[in-house]
């Protein structure tokens, strides 16, 4: 055989010369802009022995001087269920004489065991009809780019169809296909571009030219496609690759559930990272907003259901509409408690928190103290005595018991620990009016009215509050999710020793936040009203933000008896054959939990195929739009907190949780196995973090979340530890990668990528 088939010829078979090649040649032949090049065949390499040398040479002397691209084409990649990305070898900038040993890299590449292991994972289907897929090595005269990248022609992350991503980093686009680099992000929707990440690489008409392309090649496949491309020193556009998007969620629509806005990130959708699966929403979830309301009704003689609702499969909550027809019933109800007990905890406590604090926080924290958390701890000891011999009835009731008590217990949290972010910005606002200015000039002053909340622990408080401990150990029971489908931190075996740095961490944050409490006193010395106030709010917004992690450590005290009574019940539906696998029974719901004798095993395939999709969703933080009663509660306590509103271009906004700069590597973590992975002084960036993610804020720089508020868990143990924290910025993880540099600046409340 004297020649190789040529891109853009005739002949496309997909058995012979691999997807990549035959999907190139047949856009080249329908004009694509496809760099020349040709298609070397392992049977070719067989037969051609030692002349395959002398035939590249001819061939490569066809399609131009070089230097060239040598790639791997398999039948099996670049298919709609299986995209083998990165698997097989590319190699750049190959010269003439080097093609031989290129060529025989690339189907060797066949072999290696990542491929081996890829196959296993997706199962022999998709490999479509070819048992044993043929390789191929496509060979390309190499475009040298000032610019290339890749497009999807749906949003990867909602699969909004009517979206064209168009990612781009300067030169070759190996950077950002091997993950190394982030690159400039454009959408384009019709004939409207915005640039998501900032940068100089590409301008909105090249960003549209682009996207134009991918959409040609999307409608002539008839599916949605990723495309590799590069533009050359000239301006040209060039085709590098073609195949259709894998994994692509269908469109998600985020319809609020009703009137309103809706939050994903308060309440318990702080311990909902993820969405939700099926037996936790249908049960567990359930019997926590009744126990939420048990409480409030042994608190004010009232039930005021709180609004909340699944989205796509992700806990949303807004809070209840009033009206005259439903307040005044209630207030009948309360025996008139409920106003004064609304004044206190909605009001006042943003304006004079020591008198709410004396009204009512105070009684209803020793309730939490003396009854609340006792009876909690008695609960789980007896159930723990029970859970291995207990039958399914009994089983079920004892996840109904401590469901519910968990809802009483949360009701608590919110209006007690809740009360921790509404104080801080009574101080946020003194400090911006009395103190911002004449304090500006020291490194204390710098860090803004946070300064005087760094380096607390829960003995940190009130003269005989009772506060013992330290956040930074954690108990066994702390959680990455209140979803119960999830191990809890004494399951994944993950301990925080303290150690002799941390100690003197600890007492330097100690030794800066009393040189910022005495730098204020000493501005306020002459005017002892002013002063007064001070150290009364002061008093207050340090004691609730101790309070209210102290309170949070025992939310979950039930969780590892909750998820050994699932175990149970998974294991007896398991034996009757009903699901394959105990942790199956996280995606049934509690009528199918009590019915072992139906067969669930394709339902859970259906459901668990959903929530894995689910997950990869972008799930905004707020979705609806502003009633009759105003917009984002806490947006005018972010504004507040925020020591700057200077926020550079294309920074991830999100709120100022802890003040302070640091400068570092990502770490994308997405659950408690990945703890071991993280570095000393990487950036911590995750979705949310519960008390279990404690562990790694010693070893942290700065920690990044999608949710959280300024009371969040990240908010405060990050002050604990004196290290930046920036929450609520929607969706950082899916902004940032692993391995980037960044700059996060906890007091203005961005980050900004620096390379």
């Amino acid at each position: 055989m004297s020649e190789f088939p040529q891109l853009g010829s005739a002949s496309a078979d997909q058995t012979v010369l691999g997807s990549k090649a035959a999907t190139l040649s047949g856009l080249s032949a329908a004009g694509f802009n496809v760099p020349a090049g040709f298609v070397v065949t392992s049977e070719v390499v067989g037969q051609l022995g030692n002349g395959l040398a002398n035939a590249l040479e001819v061939a490569a002397a066809k399609i131009g001087p070089g230097p060239y691209a040598v790639r791997s084409s398999s039948a099996a990649e670049d298919l709609a269920g299986a995209s083998y990305a990165g698997l097989y070898e590319t190699l750049l900038n190959v010269e003439r004489a080097d093609l031989e040993h290129a060529v025989g890299q690339c189907l060797a590449s066949a072999g290696e065991h990542r491929v081996a292991a890829y196959e296993t994972a997706l199962g022999a289907a998709s490999r479509g009809d070819a048992a044993s897929p043929s390789m191929a090595v496509l060979v390309q005269q190499m475009v040298q780019p000032n610019a290339a990248g890749v497009a999807f022609t749906a949003n990867p992350l909602t699969g909004d169809r009517d979206e064209t991503i168009v990612t781009a980093v300067a030169g070759l686009g190996e950077s950002l296909v091997s993950g190394e680099a982030v690159g400039e992000q454009w959408t384009v929707r019709a004939s409207d571009t915005t640039r998501n990440r900032d940068g100089n690489i590409l301008t909105s008409d090249q960003a549209r030219q682009v996207a134009a392309l991918a959409r040609r090649i999307h409608e002539r496949a008839g599916v949605p496609q990723d495309i590799e491309w590069a533009l050359d020193h000239d301006g040209a556009l060039f085709l590098l690759q073609a195949r259709p998007m894998t994994a692509l969620p269908l469109p998600a629509v985020w319809t609020a559930p009703g009137e309103g806005l809706w939050a994903r990130n308060f309440r318990l959708g702080e311990w909902l990272p993820d969405p939700m699966t099926p037996l936790f929403e249908d049960w567990l979830l359930r019997r926590i907003e009744a126990g939420y309301l048990d409480g409030m009704e042994d608190d004010i003689q009232v039930r005021v259901p709180f609004r909340y609702g699944s989205v796509n499969g992700w806990y949303y909550n807004a809070p209840p509409i009033p009206s005259p027809r439903i307040v005044v019933p209630l207030i009948v109800r309360s025996r008139g408690r409920l106003p004064r007990f609304l004044f206190n905890v909605l009001l006042r406590v943003s304006h004079n928190p020591a008198a709410a604090h004396r009204a009512v926080l105070h009684g209803l924290e020793l309730k939490w103290r003396q009854q609340l958390l006792p009876d909690y701890r008695e609960l789980v000891r007896r159930a723990e005595q029970e859970v291995d011999t207990a039958p399914t009835a009994r089983l079920i009731e004892l996840v109904a018991a401590i469901a519910q008590h968990a809802g009483i217990y949360l009701w608590s949290l919110a209006v007690v620990g809740g009360s921790a972010w509404k104080m801080e910005v009574a101080l946020a606002r003194f400090w911006q009016r009395h103190l911002a200015t004449p304090l500006s000039d020291i490194p204390e002053g710098r860090l803004g009215h946070q300064a005087l909340l760094r380096g607390l622990t829960v003995s940190t408080g009130l003269t005989g509050s009772g506060l013992t401990g330290s956040t930074a150990t954690p108990p066994e029971s702390a959680v990455y999710s209140l979803d119960w489908y999830h191990q809890t931190l004494g399951e994944a075996g993950i301990r925080s020793p303290e150690t002799d740095s941390t100690t003197a961490g600890k007492e330097a944050l100690d030794a800066q936040r009393k040189a910022a409490e005495a730098a204020a006193r000493e501005v306020l010395l002459d005017s002892p009203r002013i002063l007064t106030r001070f150290d009364s709010l002061l008093t207050m917004a340090q004691y609730y933000a101790a309070l209210r992690e102290e309170q949070s450590l025992y939310l979950t005290l039930g969780w590892p008896v909750l998820r050994r009574c699932a175990k149970r019940l998974g294991e007896n539906l398991a034996a009757a054959g009903a699901i394959e696998d105990p942790q199956d029974i996280h995606f049934l719901h509690l009528g199918e939990v009590v019915n072992p004798s139906a067969d669930h095993r394709e339902l859970v395939g259906s459901r668990r195929a959903t929530w894995e999709m689910q997950r990869r969703l972008d799930a905004p933080l707020i979705i609806g739009e502003p009633g009759r009663f105003g917009a984002d509660p806490v947006a005018s306590a972010v504004d507040a907190a925020r020591t700057s509103r200077e926020v550079p271009a294309g920074a991830i906004v999100g709120h100022p949780a802890s003040t302070g700069r640091a400068t570092g590597r990502v770490r994308v973590m997405s659950g408690l196995e990945e703890f071991d992975s993280f570095l000393e002084g990487e950036i911590l960036v995750a979705r949310s973090t519960a008390p279990a993610w404690t562990p790694l804020f010693a070893r942290a720089a700065a920690v990044v979340t999608d949710g959280g508020t300024l009371a969040a868990h990240a908010s405060l143990v990050a002050r604990e530890y004196g290290i930046p924290a920036v929450v609520g910025t929607g969706n950082a993880t899916r902004l940032l990668k692993t391995g980037q540099g960044v700059t996060v600046d906890g007091g203005a409340g961005y980050v900004v990528v620096t390379e």
